[in-house]
């Protein structure tokens, strides 16, 4: 009998899969949300510890259109529906946040950690500066981003202007995936801000 490793602390399905540790199959998760396709936003909750991460970077692998998937999800559940696979896996850009870091005392702290989270979101989608579908203005704007030299009005609106320049470049709807998203919301209310 084969033994594989636990993994213990881990939460990113590539990992999982690449380096042979117990994963329990929980693909059939895509097929759910695909197959309820009138919801436009899905929030998913459950207890802590329960593998909301795990689940969340599964689907980015899933349909990220810069990745080739396939064997990640080889002998998974999703893997039987040929179709669908077809039709969704590495079809769509996808960005994948987490805001479990954002555990700041102040506003100001926590506006400089989204900023940094957002120059990554540029940095992994450095195509986007090459792109013969944006204009020099959106290519400034990402400039800005990835310098942290933005706006306070620019900042908040990062994420749907970061959507709109994938949707743009690729053509495509745009997935976004946001884990932890009460943690900011928590610590300002702990905090007081």
């Amino acid at each position: 009998m084969r033994h594989l490793k636990l993994p213990l602390g881990m939460s990113d399905f590539e990992e999982i899969r690449q380096n042979g540790y117990y994963y329990i199959d929980k693909s059939g998760l895509i097929s759910d949300l695909l197959v309820r396709k009138a919801a436009k936003v899905t929030l998913i909750t459950r207890p802590r510890r329960f593998g909301k991460t795990l689940g969340m970077s599964m689907l980015a692998h899933f349909f990220d259109i810069e990745k080739d998937s396939r064997a990640l999800f080889e002998g998974l559940e999703i893997s039987k529906q040929k179709e669908l696979c077809v039709q969704w896996m590495s079809q769509y850009p996808v960005i994948f946040i987490t805001l479990k870091d954002m555990k700041k005392h102040t506003f100001e702290n926590q506006k400089a950690m989204f900023a940094i989270l957002i120059q990554d979101i540029v940095r992994k989608n450095q195509e986007l500066l090459e792109s013969e579908e944006l204009n020099t203005f959106d290519k400034e704007q990402l400039i800005a981003y990835y310098r942290r030299t933005q706006s306070d009005v620019d900042l908040q609106n990062a994420l749907k202007f970061l959507c709109g320049c994938l949707k743009q470049h690729y053509h495509k709807d745009v997935i976004l995936l946001i884990d932890e998203y009460d943690v900011p919301l928590q610590s300002a209310y702990l905090k007081g801000y």
